[in-house]
C-alpha cells in the first residue's frame, strides 16, 4: 500500500480514511476536554497512519507534525469559542503570552527545517512525559505563586513554549495549562485559556511546514510542502463537531480526574514515541 505519486490502490484507502475519521472524533473530543488543540493525539496517529501507506521514513514525522497543525486551526477555534462562551478564559495571559509565543513559533519552524524526524519525537516524548509527571505527582502540592507573571518571565517563557508547540505539532495547551495551574489557577481556566493560543501557534506553523516541505522528495499524494491536504479534509471536519462535546464534559469533571486524564493521555503517547526511537537503534 503506498500512498505516493506513482500508483494508489483505492481498495487500500478505506481503512486509512476510517482511522483518519476517528483520528478526527477523538482529536476533537480532546481538544474540547483537554485544551490541547488535537495535535497531542494527531501527531502519533498520523505517524502510524503514514507508516501503514509506506510514506517516507525521512518524511514521516515531518509530514505528521505539519498536517497535526493544519487541522488544529480549525479545531482550536472551535474550543476556544465554546470555553469563551463559557466565561472561563482568562483574556489576560492570552495578552501576556501572545506575541511571544507567536515568535517562538516562526524559531520553531526554522528549526523544523533541519531537524531529523527522530529528534522531534524524543522532543514530544520528553516533554509530553515531563508533565505527566508534573500531573501525576506535584499538581497540589506545588505552586510558583498566586498571579501569572508579565514579563521577562512571560516573554521567555512564551517563546519557549512556541517552540516546543511548533515541533511537537500541537497548539501549545499541553504546555500552557500546566503553567497557569502552576500559578494556582484551576484546571478548567487553565484548559480554557490554553485553547485560545491554538490558532496563534497553529496558523504561522503550518505556513512554515509548507515552506520546510516545499519540493521535497517522495512526498504522498495531495500534500503541499510537510502538510497532507488529504488528512485535513477527512480529520478536521469531524474535530470540529466533536470539540464541543469535549467541553462540555470537560466542565463536568473534579479538577483531579481531568489532571489524571491528561497525565494518562501524555503518558501513553510518550511511551510510543519512545518505544519507536527504540526501535530505530534495534
Amino acid at each position: 500500500m503506498d500512498l505516493g505519486l506513482d500508483v494508489i490502490v483505492w481498495d487500500d484507502l478505506l481503512p486509512f480514511v476510517l482511522a483518519l475519521l476517528a483520528a478526527g472524533v477523538i482529536a476533537g473530543f480532546l481538544a474540547g476536554l483537554l485544551g490541547i488543540g488535537g495535535g497531542g493525539i494527531l501527531v502519533p496517529i498520523l505517524y502510524e497512519l503514514f507508516t501503514l501507506v509506506n510514506v517516507d521514513p525521512s518524511i514521516k514525522t515531518h509530514l505528521a507534525v505539519g498536517t497535526s497543525l493544519a487541522v488544529i486551526i480549525p479545531t482550536s477555534i472551535r474550543s476556544f469559542m465554546a470555553h469563551n462562551a463559557k466565561g472561563v478564559v482568562d483574556k489576560d495571559v492570552l495578552q501576556k503570552w501572545g506575541l511571544p509565543v507567536f515568535f517562538g513559533v516562526l524559531i520553531g519552524v526554522a528549526l523544523a527545517s533541519f531537524i531529523d524526524g527522530a529528534v522531534l519525537r524524543l522532543i514530544y516524548a520528553l516533554t509530553a512525559l515531563i508533565i505527566a509527571v508534573k500531573l501525576f505527582f506535584i499538581s497540589d502540592s506545588f505552586s510558583f505563586g498566586s498571579k501569572v507573571p508579565g514579563p521577562p518571565v512571560s516573554t521567555l517563557t512564551g517563546g519557549l513554549f512556541g517552540i516546543v508547540s511548533t515541533l511537537m505539532g500541537i497548539g501549545g495547551g499541553v504546555l500552557i495549562s500546566t503553567m497557569m495551574t502552576l500559578y494556582s489557577r484551576s484546571i478548567h481556566q487553565a484548559v480554557a485559556t490554553a485553547s485560545g493560543f491554538g490558532p496563534i501557534i497553529a496558523v504561522p506553523a503550518v505556513l512554515g511546514y509548507i515552506w520546510a516541505g516545499w519540493g521535497a522528495d517522495n512526498l504522498p499524494l495531495g500534500s503541499i510542502g510537510y502538510v497532507s491536504l488529504i488528512g485535513c479534509l477527512l480529520v478536521a471536519p469531524l474535530s470540529v463537531l466533536a470539540a464541543p462535546i469535549g467541553v462540555r464534559v470537560s466542565h463536568g469533571l473534579s479538577k483531579r480526574k481531568l489532571e489524571i486524564a491528561f497525565g494518562i493521555f501524555l503518558s501513553i503517547m510518550s511511551a510510543r514515541f519512545l518505544w519507536s526511537l527504540i526501535g530505530d537503534l534495534g
